[in-house]
């Protein structure tokens, strides 16, 4: 696992073959995170990452200016190697949050300029997922909210949808805290 840019562009992690979780693929993440500077300035923002796996997005935050991060993962020993991860970096930017995404969604009252969502692909409440951080109003104002999926679900016709990219097996899509009211953007695939 790699970080793309920022102040820690290029540090390497590797991550035990032993997870289930799978890291957003460099190509990914990288073309993704050229889409989102169209729309977003990291430096200084505050951000969460739900449903973290790896961190590979804490991570790429952190090394992008996040002021905070907040990362949420409930596997025990995914949430260990982003907190030993976070210590490799020296950083206090980013705090490693052991639990349930659903739960601190619902209990959270603090707003962010940036929320990114990478639940398992498989999981049956997948679909709710963006109707419960727009409904628990979790999203600054001008926020983004990025929300990584498979194939089987389209959300281009939500009312806070901005834009959908596909990067082969990646799909992500991007809500903005604004309803908008402008047709749909053409889904981009790579």
């Amino acid at each position: 696992m790699r970080i793309i840019t920022g102040i820690y562009k290029g540090r390497h992690f590797d991550i035990p073959r032993t997870f289930k979780a799978r890291p957003t693929t460099d190509f990914a993440k990288e073309n993704i995170f050229n889409v989102l500077n169209q729309h977003i300035d990291f430096e200084g923002a505050t951000a969460l990452d739900l449903f973290s796996g790896t961190g590979s997005i804490s991570l790429e935050l952190v090394s992008r200016g996040c002021a905070h991060v907040i990362s949420i993962e409930q596997d025990r020993d995914h949430h260990r190697f982003i907190t030993e991860c976070l210590r490799k970096l020296g950083t206090n930017v980013c705090v490693p949050l052991r639990g349930d995404a659903f739960r601190f969604i619902k209990a959270c009252k603090q707003q962010f300029d940036f929320i990114f969502a990478d639940p398992p692909y498989t999981l049956k409440e997948l679909p709710t997922i963006p109707d419960l951080i727009l409904s628990h109003n979790l999203l600054k104002e001008n926020g983004i909210f990025v929300f990584e999926h498979g194939k089987d679900h389209d959300f281009t016709q939500h009312p806070h949808f901005l834009d959908h990219r596909t990067y082969g097996s990646v799909n992500f899509t991007i809500f903005t805290s604004e309803a908008t009211s402008s047709a749909p953007a053409t889904p981009t695939t790579v």
